[in-house]
């Protein structure tokens, strides 16, 4: 576990806000950009140590009175049910969350914006739903002649067609649930309106990675291109850069790719006035200024290549990625002389679950291991059993350690357990009885009541906060979301803890 601080926000928000300041005053308008995620992004967090998850949130409560908020989602992301994976909720129930996150810090959307839009039904049911909650909502279609025809896009048929978004602050923030998400067409689609009403707009994006200023295979920089492995994302030397300034930038392959059709499309807009040079100029990035321990940070970001690692091979092991998008991460590892077992928790976890293996000899069945990190690098472990997973008992194992709680003193006394086994087998009809992490916790909460020893170790759970861990199979719903929800960052081999192919 990554116990130093690497990176100082105040520093940060000092330079992104003065930055942003500088691009608002070139315009009259500045149509800002938000990539990633603009709260909890753990992402930054992990590869950052220091990082506030939500310190991009503190940036705009700075620039509030400045600024309006607009959020695009992609109906076909509505459509398909994408998953946001830090969270297991659909992007747009992430839409959701973030109003409802944003108004929590006193920022209020001003409209909602679903692009590509063509009457899918799961995106018309989103669509109502915000509009019988007085959340004003437009749609945009795709853009006729993109990507080539620019004539076409920048015309009445093209950006023209797209419902414009009336806004009253300098700086508009353009944020949204995921990439790909139609924030650029969003923003363009604006600037088009305001040159036709003598409105003198600019753009510019907000993004965190890569970071332009530092070097190209620096773990961090190659840690996000392991985060966007499955959508083929790569880092670059920006060449448009190279050649205008004789200076090396890191950027991205998508940024690169859409630039040049980009600069003539803002060409066209502006009548002749690209603002950019190079994607490179176009950002607002000063994420590398607020480092303040290089190799802090590159041993954070290592560790992250390797937690991919894991995540992508339980997708592949579940439909959700292919053998390319492994293989890849599985070089990233290679590049930096990387083992899975380099994280600490992997070897203990699969320990645990050779010795369950060992004590129930003769008894069929699956055995599953799990390890945690506690922040004082103690490594806890523990086994599934019929009484619970493997993941409650490395939990329960874990704030009992914390608590100074003897192992032979029990949390969940006998008669919560069997309550639990009765309503799980007599009356909801479930084959299991083994609790999940989510059960048990609500079991633990229940022995709190009566048992000082389950009041003790319960209060130490919030403690379980940012611990690494890792499972020796992918978790099932309960222990998954249970995990998500202490906050434990959490990586599995990629074996299944059941022959069932459906686990409710």
């Amino acid at each position: 576990m990554i116990k130093k601080k690497g990176f100082d926000n105040e520093r940060y928000i000092k330079e992104q806000a003065c930055e942003i300041l500088k691009r608002v005053n070139r315009f009259s308008k500045l149509y800002l950009e938000f990539g990633g995620k603009l709260l909890c992004d753990y992402h930054a967090a992990r590869v950052l140590p220091g990082y506030d998850s939500n310190v991009k949130m503190r940036l705009i409560q700075e620039l509030k009175d400045k600024a309006d908020v607009l959020l695009c989602i992609y109906a076909g992301d509505i459509e398909r049910k994408k998953i946001r994976a830090d969270f297991g909720i659909t992007y747009d129930s992430d839409a959701l969350k973030l109003i409802d996150d944003l108004r929590d810090w006193g920022v209020y959307v001003l409209g909602v914006v679903i692009t590509r839009f063509e009457q899918q039904p799961a995106a018309l049911v989103f669509k109502n739903k915000l509009e019988r909650r007085n959340i004003p909502v437009l749609t945009h279609r795709y853009t006729k002649g993109y990507p080539t025809d620019v004539e076409l896009i920048v015309s009445d048929e093209g950006y023209g067609a797209n419902e414009y978004i009336e806004t009253d602050k300098p700086l508009v923030i353009v944020t949204g649930p995921g990439p790909g998400s139609g924030k650029m067409a969003t923003c363009l689609s604006q600037l088009y309106h305001d040159y036709k009403r003598g409105i003198k707009s600019g753009y510019a994006k907000f993004e965190t990675f890569p970071i332009w200023n530092l070097p190209l295979k620096h773990p961090v920089n190659v840690a996000y291109e392991a985060a966007t492995a499955d959508i083929r994302d790569f880092n670059l030397i920006d060449p448009f850069h190279l050649e205008a300034y004789g200076e090396s930038a890191v950027n991205y392959n998508r940024d690169a790719e859409v630039f040049p059709v980009l600069k003539r499309i803002l060409e066209k807009i502006t009548r002749g006035n690209s603002f950019y040079k190079s994607p490179t100029d176009m950002g607002v990035n000063r994420a590398g200024f607020g480092i303040i321990d290089d190799e802090v940070t590159q041993e954070a970001a290592k560790l992250e290549i390797i937690r991919r690692y894991f995540r992508y091979r339980c997708e592949y092991a579940m439909g959700f990625s292919d053998r390319d998008t492994v293989q890849r991460v599985e070089l990233f590892l290679k590049d930096f002389n990387l083992s899975p077992e380099d994280r600490r928790v992997v070897q203990p976890a699969r320990e645990a679950a050779l010795d369950a293996r060992e004590r129930n000899k003769g008894n069929e069945g699956i055995y599953c291991g799990a390890a945690i990190e506690l922040k004082d690098g103690t490594i806890i472990t523990g086994s599934n059993s019929p009484l619970m997973h493997a993941a409650s008992s490395v939990v329960i194992h874990a704030i009992k350690h914390m608590a100074g709680i003897p192992k032979k003193i029990k949390l969940l006394p006998p008669f919560i357990t069997d309550s639990v086994r009765k309503l799980k087998t007599e009356i909801l009809n479930e084959k299991s009885v083994s609790l999940d992490l989510e059960e048990t916790i609500i079991a633990l909460s229940i022995s709190a009541t009566t048992n000082s020893a389950a009041q003790l170790a319960m209060e130490k759970l919030k403690e379980l906060q940012n611990c690494e861990g890792h499972m020796t199979h992918i978790p099932t719903p309960g222990d998954e979301a249970g995990l998500r929800r202490l906050g434990i960052n959490l990586t599995s081999d990629p074996d299944f803890s059941s022959k069932d192919l459906f686990i409710s």
